[in-house]
């Protein structure tokens, strides 16, 4: 491709706009004030396919955009970049830097779901992690976030322990984006070990909030979830 560059992003993405997707997206997020110009996200992802070798100051110049199909198009294209095998680890640590110092523009649960797993948490896997920790305690409930997504890629190699630890933390979290998903991934970690999570259960479900354990205990046999319910 010619021109890889911001620009062109743009402009392709919104060859695809329309009025009937942008009333969606309108009801659908409901929370926050996001420009949308009505791009379905399988066009996004699509684009952001073609896109995968934007650099790192391409994809802040989308960042920097209102519109919210710009910014989960330049997710994606991280996303993309961290998960490819061959993206060198230069890249790879800046895809990390640039996710955590714009973190003011990943300000919408689905932009922390595209990229917090591979962009931060695959960054992480063989590093320290106490940014996590950091971020979990942040007075930014999108940071918040992050914190226990960027840990699903830790759980796929069955390694649960900063799962349960952030978890925890997230305990008394005010906002209901940041309980949904932190009740998921406690469910993704409880199906590494279940043990681990019915002693998790055991000791914080009377205290959890009432999604978050909704979530949490989905995937077990429906005696044990009833039980973990009745406590709450």
């Amino acid at each position: 491709m010619a021109d890889i560059d911001a620009g062109e992003f743009e402009r392709r993405l919104r060859e695809h706009r329309s009025d009937e997707e942008r009333r969606k997206f309108q009801r659908y997020f409901k929370d926050g004030g996001d420009e949308f110009i009505g791009v379905r996200m399988g066009t996004v992802f699509a684009l952001a396919k073609e896109f995968i070798d934007l650099p790192p100051a391409e994809l802040e110049r989308l960042l920097e955009s209102d519109v919210h199909e710009l910014r989960a198009g330049a997710l994606s294209v991280m996303d993309k970049q961290a998960r490819r095998k061959r993206t060198p680890p230069d890249r790879r640590r800046e895809l990390y830097e640039l996710y955590l110092r714009r973190h003011d523009r990943i300000d919408n649960w689905d932009l922390v779901d595209l990229a917090a797993p591979y962009v931060v948490g695959g960054y992480l896997a063989d590093k320290p992690r106490d940014v996590l920790y950091e971020l979990a305690r942040s007075a930014n409930r999108w940071e918040r976030r992050t914190a226990i997504t960027a840990t699903a890629y830790f759980i796929r190699d069955g390694d649960v322990a900063d799962t349960f630890a952030i978890a925890e933390l997230l305990l008394d979290d005010p906002e209901d984006l940041v309980h949904k998903a932190t009740g998921g991934w406690l469910r993704a970690a409880g199906d590494k070990d279940p043990d681990r999570l019915r002693a998790f259960l055991d000791e914080h479900a009377a205290a959890m909030p009432r999604v978050m354990l909704r979530y949490a205990v989905e995937h077990l046999d429906p005696a044990q979830r009833e039980h973990y319910r009745a406590l709450r």
